[in-house]
Formats: C-alpha cells, structure tokens, sequence
C-alpha cells in the first residue's frame, strides 16, 4: 500500500477529484447482526517522546469476552481496526468457541471522527460531511472543517516503527493470554509483516511465537530479503526532515483516510441520486464511467477491479459492473451485483465502520488509517524471515528468532492479487527453517481470481473464510503450547 506528497495547486485539485470519485457514491446498509462487539483502549508502549495520551493501542473485540481462543489480525498500511469487522462477525459465527480481535493503532487518535459520528447518527447531511472534510479545500466560504497536524507537532511519529507496533502489540497478546487457550497472531498486506516480526521477534531471549498456536497471513507478508543498511541509513535520513506519514496511493496524509471514510460512509447513505463526483470537472476522466450513473454505480466502476485504473490496485474489490441499460425513469445506469465476489454495501462497511456504529453502538472507527506512520513502512523492510541481519541494528528491529520458532505452529497463507505466490513461498521458508512439519502448514493462492480486498469482504462464497474456519477448529484440537 502506497504513499503520496502534499497538495498545492495542481496537485489539491487532483486530491479533491480522487475524493469526489470515492466520496460521492453512495450505498444501501448492509445489515449486521451477531456476536457481541466491544472497543477497548489500553496502555501501550512507552515511546520516547510520544505524549502518554497517544502510547495506546485499541482493541476491537468480536466474540464471547471470555472466548478460550481468540484470533488477533494486524491491518494493512493505511487500514484500521474496522476494517476486520464484517470478516470478524462472520468468522466468529462459523468458527465456535473464537472471537477475533483487530488491532487499532496509535496513529489513530489523530483522527477528527466528529462529523463522521454525526453523520453515522443521522445529524450530518452528506453535504456537511463533505463540506467539512474536504469541500473547504476549494471552497473559503466553508467554516468550520477539518484541521491538518503540522508535521512539526508530531515530530515523535518518525519514530513509530516496528519496535513500537510489536511492543503495543505483545500487550494485545498479553490480555488475550490472560483469558484464551489458545491465541492465534495474523494480519492483512502489511499487517502480515507484523504478523512474522512479532512471531520472531526477541522478548527477553524467547521469540514472540512461543506462546502462540498459529499464524494468519492475508495475502502480506515479509520478503526473503531484508533491505540493506546503507538502504536502512538513507531511508531514516530522508525521513529525519520530511514528513512522518507515508502517502498511500499518492495521496498524502490525511487525505487518502478522509477519502475513503466519507467515501465508504457516503455510499451508505444515499446510493441511487445521481452522481455528483461524475459531474465534478475535476473528476480523473479514468474514473468516470462512459454514461449517466448513480452514486453507487460510480464508486463501484471506480474500485471493481474491471474498471478502476492500476494505479488503486489496492483499493480495489471484485464489486459488479454497471447495469445494462439505465433505469427507465432516471435514465441512469446503476450497478448490477452480478458475479460479484464481495457485496459493494459489505465493501462500504469495511471502510467506514457503519455498522459497528449502527448495529453495536461504536463510535469513531473507520477501516481506514488517515496517518500511516512512514517509518513502520520503513522497518517492515528489514523483518525478512525474522534472522538477524545489519539492517535491523540500523532500524532497532529485533525479529531475530526465525530459526527457533516452535515446530507445533500452525500457518496458514492466502495469497491474492498483491502477494499471490510469494505470501505461499515466504510462510513456507519460515515453516522450514524452524522444522515446522509440511503438514502444519494450511496454504491457497488466488491471485488470479481475488483482489488484494476480496479476502476480507468476499460474501458469502469466500474462499479466504472456508480456509480460515477449518484452520480454527483444528487448532482447537491442539495441544497449546507452554507458557511461561
């Protein structure tokens, strides 16, 4: 998942374009219902420079509280919490005896949420939304919006790196060992990074993974290969006089999170009015369909994987096409589901954590990270196959014990559109070089018939979930490793 710079000129109006393509399509609520859901924050690790109210790391919480195995996922680069949720709910309904929980990281706290939560209650008119996150850009005469960080106010982000993100997750770890039999680490794109540097990572001489029954990685994971110090030494000082967040598809922060929050969340509030990001002159041309359409029909031609163009591959989903003929009415074309891997309203769920705040009462959570920290981006680079090596003495990164993981692990890997084969052959190599058994590992690509997100929202065929579910019930029938 990729990064951007900041807008001036030019660039502000292309910023505004992209948000209108996403922003202004709208969606029908998909309905939730379920196992219990719940947030909690707790005390994380202790960063140098970091105010205490910002060394804190969430939790979102699908599942019986006192579940006796618990399934913790890692998102993405640019991704949050919510992200997990209707994956979560469907996991935990056909895996008995689990919960899942997603990590939310520190980064964010520096969210503005409030117009959000508003529109979630039904206070906010999209206009105002949109007005106050991101029509002020071009338009003065808007009052209150949204306030940017000056980098220099968060100088402290440039060192939230792998170090940070293992130490707040072992605390997550630490609280699902205090209840759970057996805990199972994962994680999504990057999030699969996470996932091997905190397996091999050093806690006073013992690898993260000893007290773990298994890992998860969502097509992500780390390269074979670390980047080398004098990469490690030129990308901290490129970092030490720029800003701290990573631009992700181009888009610098916090643009691409405000994007795709008051996209996800626009599209569920009014899917069939005509679209006014088609109508905007500032519109990319590559994400305006070829007719008239619907909110709806727009956002799926922007981020089905027919019609979105290369450069979001990692936005991208299996949602549908455009109708075939327009509605005799309107004369607008809408958007058919037909052959659709993941429900477009599924996808609008993921992104703005509509339900979690419709169905469960959550406020201020969306599946998106406005400020992605540039140096964890940096750091998972030297992870590899968790083996010492001198980029990670550059980097402070201490995933060391790739060798001497603890051979009754389980693993399983699912490559899509971004990882494929290389998520398969890096869970692999890991497996091996611990004599983890042929046997304990669980692996399936699909890269050739699933984008980077359709593991998380494909519905209700979802090859990623009928892998995942036997996974879990397996594992139950193992013998949890000793704790001490």
């Amino acid at each position: 998942m990729k990064t951007i710079g900041h807008p001036r000129g030019k660039g502000r109006f292309r910023l505004v374009a992209l948000a209108l393509a996403i922003t202004f399509t709208v969606i029908v609520p998909y309905a939730w219902s379920g196992p219990p859901v719940r947030f909690v924050r707790l005390d994380g690790f202790a960063a140098p420079g970091t105010p205490a109210d910002l060394n804190k790391v969430g939790v979102l919480q699908i599942g019986k509280k006192n579940a006796r195995n618990i399934l913790i996922l890692n998102p993405g680069t640019s991704a949050s919490a919510a992200y997990f949720a209707p994956l979560a709910k469907t996991v935990v309904k056909q895996a008995k005896g689990w919960a899942v929980w997603a990590v939310e990281r520190r980064e964010n706290l520096l969210e503005d949420q409030s117009v959000l939560d508003r529109a979630k209650q039904g206070t906010a008119p999209p206009l105002e939304v949109f007005n106050y996150y991101l029509g002020w850009l071009v338009d003065s005469s808007i009052g209150a919006h949204l306030q940017l960080i000056p980098d220099s106010t968060v100088a402290f982000a440039r060192d939230w790196g792998m170090r940070v993100e293992i130490e707040d997750l072992h605390v997550v770890v630490n609280l699902a060992q205090k209840q759970a039999k057996r805990v199972v680490v994962g994680g999504h794109s990057l999030g699969g990074s996470i996932t091997t540097a905190y397996a091999t990572w050093d806690f006073e001489g013992k690898a993260g993974a000893a007290d773990l029954a298994g890992l998860v990685y969502i097509d992500g994971g780390s390269s074979p290969v670390p980047i080398t110090p004098d990469s490690a030494t030129a990308a901290l000082l490129r970092l030490s006089t720029s800003t701290p967040w990573l631009a992700f598809g181009g888009i610098p922060a916090p643009f691409a999170g405000v994007f795709n929050a008051t996209g996800s969340l626009g599209s569920i509030l009014d899917p069939n009015s005509p679209s006014l990001g088609q109508a905007f002159p500032l519109l990319p041309a590559n994400l305006k369909p070829p007719v008239k359409v619907t909110n709806l029909a727009q956002y799926g031609y922007a981020l089905d994987v027919k019609t979105s163009p290369p450069s979001l591959i990692a936005a991208q989903a299996h949602l549908g096409q455009l109708t075939a003929t327009p509605d005799p009415v309107t004369g607008l074309f809408g958007w058919d589901s037909t052959g659709a891997l993941t429900p477009i309203q599924r996808y609008a769920d993921i992104f703005s954590g509509y339900s979690l705040a419709h169905d469960n009462g959550l406020l201020s959570l969306d599946g998106t990270a406005w400020y992605h920290p540039l140096r964890l981006t940096i750091d998972s680079g030297a992870v590899a196959q968790g083996n010492a090596n001198p980029a990670q003495d550059v980097l402070d990164v201490r995933a060391i014990h790739g060798h001497d993981l603890p051979s009754t692990l389980r693993i399983l890997a699912f490559g899509a559109a971004l990882g494929g084969q290389r998520v398969l052959a890096a869970a692999s190599l890991l497996a091996s070089q611990s004599n983890i058994p042929p046997e304990n590992l669980s692996l399936l690509d699909r890269h050739e018939t699933y984008a980077h997100n359709d593991p998380a929202g494909a519905f209700p065929q979802n090859d990623f979930i009928d892998q995942l579910v036997p996974f879990l019930r397996q594992l139950r029938g193992t013998r949890v490793p000793r704790r001490s």
